[in-house]
């Protein structure tokens, strides 16, 4: 079905294989972004606050910043072994945290099933970069970014709907089939790399990150706090404020996702006509009115401040898809290292807005978090200010 949005320029198996490793991808998102999704109501069932649970999901975020030595393994292997040895460990971390009696068992599952599904994005960034070059990689890549949004919309809903019907064990164990099957998939039907992209070859050809690549990295961390900001806090919001279900919550992420999807396809129709730095600091721009007014108008109505939370996270989902295909650059030669530096970072960013989005919306509601979102946006804003500068010089 994606294959269409890619003319005849592009590889032959970039085209055959690109909604394949998409809904491979989005089965792993909906099972990594379930957790933020329905934090309130897991906390619940673990018997624990919600900032108690915040702190265990900023432990597994911490994890992130391991993807720079999961880059490095991930360099290592075939493109399609590191694909599918990640559709793996999601599954084992989604049954794991099913499983989980406590908070310390529930954090290790979620640090388990991150780095895995951070191997498979590794290993199909460096496969879309080994194939097409950087001036139209946006185009290919904001197509599998929207597994993202994908995941959220149809992934989540799903295994929200199972929560609703069951219990939020359930919802993780429907996820964990469903990666366990398109790994299998991938697997059987996608090619070996080709000669002359070997590990050696790859080494041999890496240099080191440059400065800009420091100021994307840094952007980053900021964009994706921003973004958790919201995430982490939103569905106490809806059931503490609205009185919301968890069947209501995944209508409401199922309208997120649909926000995200047109995100990210406006992304890959526009971030190569646009630039990477222009679009990247657009969409984070976009961010900062919608988390103000957001701020402002949390507790007047459901129907003020629920398109607010689509607009910025639609607005982020723009500004991440445009910055990947530089965060696939910062090192010559190796993309997966260099996107891995850059994720790590904005996993650290994602753990520690977790924890400090959850206290405050704990103790002071949703406008604090709100309040953040808007602050840290504002600093992507920046760093791709002074990378668009550096790219001129």
């Amino acid at each position: 079905m994606l294959r269409r949005a890619l003319d005849d320029s592009y590889p032959e198996d970039v085209r055959r294989h690109v909604t394949d490793l998409t809904a491979a991808r989005m089965c792993a998102n909906a099972c990594f972004r379930f957790a933020p999704a329905f934090l309130a109501t897991i906390a619940a069932g673990q018997g624990v606050s919600l900032d108690r649970i915040g702190v265990a999901l900023a432990v597994s975020e911490a994890s992130g910043l391991l993807s720079p030595l999961t880059g490095r393994i991930t360099e290592r292997f075939h493109r399609r072994t590191a694909m599918v040895a990640g559709l793996v460990g999601v599954a084992i971390g989604a049954l794991l945290a099913a499983s989980s009696t406590n908070l310390p068992m529930f954090s290790c599952a979620l640090i388990i099933l991150g780095q895995s599904k951070m191997m498979f994005d590794l290993g199909l960034s460096a496969w879309v970069s080994d194939r097409v070059a950087f001036e139209r990689r946006g185009r290919v890549i904001g197509l599998t970014e929207t597994s993202w949004a994908m995941g959220l919309l149809i992934g989540v809903t799903i295994m929200g709907l199972a929560t609703a019907a069951t219990n939020w064990r359930v919802g993780y164990i429907v996820g964990a089939v469903a990666v366990v099957a398109l790994a299998a998939y991938v697997g059987r039907t996608l090619p070996e790399d080709p000669k002359g992209q070997t590990h050696a070859d790859r080494l041999a050809a890496a240099g080191k990150i440059a400065r800009k690549g420091w100021v994307v990295t840094l952007g980053v961390f900021c964009l994706m706090a921003a973004s958790q900001s919201l995430f982490v806090t939103f569905s106490g919001w809806l059931k503490d404020h609205y009185g919301l279900s968890d069947t209501g919550v995944s209508m409401v992420a199922f309208g997120l996702g649909f926000g995200e999807l047109v995100a990210s396809l406006s992304a890959a129709r526009f971030s190569d006509r646009w630039g990477k730095e222009r679009a990247t600091g657009i969409g984070a721009g976009l961010m900062i009115p919608a988390a103000i007014l957001l701020a402002f108008g949390a507790h007047s109505a459901l129907w003020v401040g629920l398109p607010l939370l689509v607009i910025a996270i639609a607005s982020f989902e723009f500004a991440i898809v445009s910055v990947i295909p530089l965060a696939t650059e910062i090192v010559p030669g190796a993309p997966a290292r260099g996107l891995a530096i850059t994720l790590g970072f904005g996993t650290l960013g994602r753990a520690t807005a977790s924890v400090i989005a959850t206290r405050l919306y704990v103790h002071h509601g949703m406008a604090w978090p709100a309040t953040m979102c808007a602050c840290l946006a504002s600093g992507m804003v920046l760093a791709m200010w002074r990378a668009n500068s550096m790219a001129r010089v």
